[in-house]
């Protein structure tokens, strides 16, 4: 069974990438465009304090090629 997609505010998720070796290149609105040394690219969307929806979030991980424990570990 895969890990549960756990409920944290896009911010959160934006400082936990930057630990990892993720860069904050530009925001357009509420939209935080992160890059890595190693070129993968991802959109962290930023609502005030409001929690990221499963999906939007089980897509980030994808994109980056994070597990949702891993990010657990950077919270």
């Amino acid at each position: 069974m895969p890990a549960a997609i756990p409920a944290v505010p896009g911010a959160q998720v934006v400082k936990a990438l930057e630990r990892v070796g993720f860069t904050l290149v530009r925001v357009s609105g509420s939209h935080h465009l992160l890059r890595h040394g190693d070129g993968r690219t991802v959109v962290v969307p930023v609502h005030g304090g409001h929690d990221l929806p499963k999906g939007t979030l089980r897509n980030v991980l994808a994109i980056i090629g994070m597990t949702p424990d891993e990010l657990r570990k950077l919270l």
